[in-house]
């Protein structure tokens, strides 16, 4: 289920969803210009490891850039391949203006790096030995999937649903759509304990996620409400 677009309308422009879009992609971009040995110490450099972080291991003098801290919030910048962004940045602009206009432009910077840094923290605490580096806005991200839910449950999301060879746009509630996502995170995080997480930092979605259910209270305006109604009441399916 791939979500395309929300019914939910905003009243400012959202211009650090944007400007988190454009610094990752411009950050990929020149990743991807590094070539693959400079790349991949690009990574290392500036990727969330957990063992470096917890000061059980330190990267090599050539390519510490920075104090290990730095990297919970660097990481978030960092992709791992051009579907990885591509996934990222669709989320980060289909429910990320909501959550910018209902904090305000400083508040929601703030909000996208704490929740990106809590589901660093949740990942790197799953394996605080791990040499492998984390990277990807997926944290963040998640911690804003989690204000949306809480905020607009019921604000109507177009999903892109293949049914075998038929691919089929609905429109579904946010609440279901998140929430399904949420337990897919819940379901995939805990089979991967003690197998590894097949390259996926579940536990950092789950940590952002939850991180965002829980600081959307302190940052988001008080005229706004949790459980807000949705704005219009669309076709439930289109074709495509």
């Amino acid at each position: 289920m791939i979500p395309l677009h929300d019914d939910n309308p905003t009243q400012i422009k959202p211009f650090f969803t944007v400007g988190f879009i454009v610094a990752s992609v411009l950050v990929f971009f020149y990743q991807l210009s590094l070539g693959p040995k400079a790349g991949q110490a690009f990574v290392y450099q500036y990727g969330a490891i957990p063992a470096v972080i917890f000061g059980f291991e330190s990267l090599p003098p050539e390519i510490q850039a920075l104090p290990a801290s730095f990297s919970l919030i660097t990481s978030m910048f960092l992709h791992g391949g051009f579907m990885h962004l591509v996934g990222n940045m669709l989320y980060l602009w289909i429910f990320g203006n909501n959550i910018e206009d209902a904090m305000g432009h400083g508040r929601f910077v703030l909000f996208y790096l704490l929740c990106g840094v809590l589901a660093a923290l949740s990942h790197a605490l799953t394996d605080t030995g791990s040499e492998v580096p984390m990277i990807g806005a997926s944290g963040a991200i998640s911690g804003i999937l989690g204000a949306y839910l809480l905020l607009y449950p019921r604000a109507q999301v177009l999903v892109l649903i293949p049914l075998g060879f038929i691919l089929q746009r609905m429109y579904l509630p946010a609440g279901i759509v998140l929430g399904m996502w949420f337990l897919l995170q819940l379901i995939s995080g805990s089979a991967s304990v003690g197998q590894g997480g097949g390259g996926v930092a579940w536990f950092a979605h789950i940590g952002g996620f939850v991180s965002g259910m829980i600081l959307i209270g302190f940052f988001k305006y008080r005229s706004v409400k949790f459980f807000n109604p949705p704005h219009r009441h669309p076709r439930r399916f289109e074709p495509w």
